[in-house]
């Protein structure tokens, strides 16, 4: 039966953006909004991919008569559980069956839906504030669903929904089952990169009472009947807990790595780790307490990658985004690797990935992507490569990734701006129409990128507009460390001088 509705023009564009849906609980995104997305979702994606995709998996999910499938998933968030059961509503009364997989990480939800090869709903704000919740949504085989792979067109049937009544119910109404596959995305990975004949590690783990809580002592510890890994783990705030009463479960904020930093160094560790809120990104800190750059750890990674698909006869690719450090394509290419440089977004990469069959990309945010996962980014994959690649030599990590940071970045830094169109073109007038800082090279694959890079002194900056606040982010990088500083310095003076 159809919900009632008030018929008033329902407006989603707050709460559905290019990626993925995030928002406050419970306005904008309440169970109502939920139900509709869901049945939007079933529409656009789950009817489409159907087809016979669902064959092959296995007896205990298929459903007689063949119906569509659709898998979904929660991080530990309080309002987790009511939104997805409103979710499963929108889908079941679509005739859609579900495979409730319940707690687990976003790249736990991945994994679900390339085994099964059904179309999938994580419940999640990865990193957020508590009173946040979201959705990022795949289809089968966990192929991203974005702006422009259904998500506007879900965004358009949701607000229709709520506007006018959702469709009536279908002739035979989905079902719902229960499963956890923790274990056997455990399993999984482990297959993937063997870390069992390594040498003893001392790890320390700050989950930030995220979801790398629920999946750390399985994958990395000794959970479903696996077989313990020679690694000693010193865990952090492992307690589910989605009001973060410790810190924000984002490690891209210096100031959440503190408590990491501080225990890696007290308990003489090899290493640190800390995943964000939906344990989707892994963040590396070495020996010293230090912070390993992503760029750092995608060249790290990527070259393992390259070197096992040379020595398998194939022709690597690897992607990476445009923020990523230049070491990047150098190491990559010095090694025989084609490279891809793309906008920065998952949706972006995943879609790269899957033309190129590259086998690895990254993005300065700590999202690593593998052919192997489906193409599909996981945190818990790159922490695995990094463990091998520490664990089969004897050098520390600080020597490792010194290798691989060659030159010197800003990191993002955000400036909030009044006008933003007009701080970028006092950019484009002093950079490129007036060449202050020499003759340079100029795309607009995402934002604006200014590089003088094939000329002495060595540097390049991106500057990007946030799609939802007045907001510029810039990143810059150079050879050395006065370069970066100059360079910055010179921009963020631009860009804010009407703004002091």
């Amino acid at each position: 039966m159809a919900h009632p509705s008030s018929h008033t023009p329902v407006d989603l564009s707050a709460l559905i953006k290019s990626y993925d849906v995030r928002g406050i609980v419970p306005e904008p995104f309440s169970p109502e909004v939920a139900r509709a997305i869901g049945a939007a979702f079933a529409t656009v994606v789950v009817i489409p991919d159907s087809g016979d995709a669902g064959d092959s998996t296995p007896s205990d999910l298929s459903k007689a008569g063949g119906r569509p499938r659709a898998v979904v998933g929660h991080d530990m968030r309080d309002s987790g559980p009511e939104l997805v059961a409103a979710f499963v509503e929108g889908l079941t009364s679509a005739g859609i069956d579900v495979l409730n997989i319940g707690l687990c990480s976003t790249d736990g939800l991945y994994h679900a839906s390339g085994v099964f090869d059904i179309p999938g709903a994580m419940f999640t704000a990865s990193h957020n504030p508590a009173e946040y919740n979201g959705i990022k949504l795949c289809r089968a085989g966990a192929r991203p669903v974005g702006q422009d792979t259904g998500l506007s067109r879900i965004k358009e049937l949701a607000e229709q929904y709520l506007t006018v009544g959702l469709p009536g119910a279908a002739t035979q109404l989905g079902q719902v089952s229960e499963r956890s596959t923790l274990g056997e995305y455990a399993k999984f990975l482990r297959g993937l990169v063997d870390i069992s004949g390594i040498r003893p590690l001392k790890v320390v783990v700050d989950a930030g009472n995220g979801m790398g809580g629920y999946t750390v002592p399985v994958v990395l510890g000794s959970g479903a009947g696996l077989p313990a890994l020679p690694l000693d783990i010193v865990p952090l705030y492992f307690e589910l807990d989605g009001t973060f009463p410790n810190h924000e479960a984002n490690p891209l904020d210096p100031k959440n790595l503190v408590d990491l930093q501080k225990a890696v160094v007290e308990h003489g560790a090899d290493l640190g780790l800390a995943f964000d809120g939906d344990a989707d990104r892994c963040f590396v800190v070495d020996e010293n307490g230090h912070p390993v750059s992503p760029s750092a750890i995608t060249a790290l990674v990527g070259l393992r990658e390259v070197t096992r698909e040379r020595s398998e006869g194939r022709e690597p690719t690897i992607i990476h985004n445009l923020i990523t450090s230049r070491a990047v394509p150098d190491f990559m290419e010095a090694a025989g690797a084609k490279t891809v440089r793309t906008r920065v977004g998952h949706s972006f990469i995943k879609a790269h990935m899957a033309e190129e069959n590259a086998v690895f990309g990254g993005e300065h945010s700590a999202h690593y992507y593998f052919r192997d996962f489906f193409f599909a980014d996981t945190g818990m994959l790159a922490a695995l490569h990094v463990l091998a690649a520490l664990g089969e030599q004897e050098h520390p990590l600080s020597a490792i990734a010194e290798m691989y940071e060659p030159y010197v970045a800003s990191g993002e830094i955000n400036s909030t701006i009044a006008d933003v169109p007009a701080a970028r073109a006092r950019v484009v007038a002093a950079y490129v129409e007036e060449q202050g800082g020499g003759e340079v090279e100029v795309d607009e694959l995402d934002g604006l990128t200014v590089s003088h890079w094939n000329s002495q002194p060595q540097w390049w900056f991106n500057l990007r507009a946030s799609n939802t606040e007045p907001l510029l982010r810039l990143n810059v990088e150079a050879a050395d460390e006065d370069m970066m500083v100059k360079v910055r310095d010179d921009v963020l003076k631009l860009i804010r001088s009407e703004d002091a």
